[in-house]
């Protein structure tokens, strides 16, 4: 099991340059995690492609389903565990919820998001960093 952030989960769904590397992530790892916030954070970025006019309403609605389809382990985050994250950091507290999880499960946090790459090195881990070390691996 890994931990995605939102933006991960985003690329999997929405085309973006990182569709292609983010879809062989799920090829080789399909049991991904999250905090509970992802859908709340995944329904804003489908409202910016609504009122950008990329996506339908009824186009956005199949998006939420299928991305709740592939998110099946939610977890809620300790409060004390993600204020002592941003204690530690310049991260948000959002942010701090998919480290923490992480941390919870003693997995890797899969992001593009260069702070918590260079903040949370020993957690957060870049797509293309993770496939590298699947594919090095015997």
């Amino acid at each position: 099991m890994i931990v995605t952030d939102t933006n991960i989960i985003s690329y999997l769904l929405l085309p973006s340059l990182y569709t292609e590397s983010v879809d062989a992530l799920f090829q080789i790892d399909s049991d991904w995690a999250a905090p509970v916030l992802w859908k709340s954070e995944f329904r804003n970025v489908l409202a910016l492609f609504l009122r950008k006019k990329i996506i339908s309403l009824e186009k956005a609605m199949q998006l939420q389903e299928q991305a709740e389809s592939i998110m099946i382990h939610e977890f809620d985050i300790s409060s004390s565990q993600v204020l002592t994250l941003v204690n530690e950091s310049t991260c948000s507290s959002y942010d701090c919820e998919f480290i923490a999880l992480a941390h919870h499960l003693n997995t890797r946090l899969i992001t593009q998001d260069k702070k918590l790459l260079k903040e949370f090195h020993s957690t957060a881990i870049s797509v293309s960093d993770y496939l590298s070390s699947y594919t090095e691996k015997p």
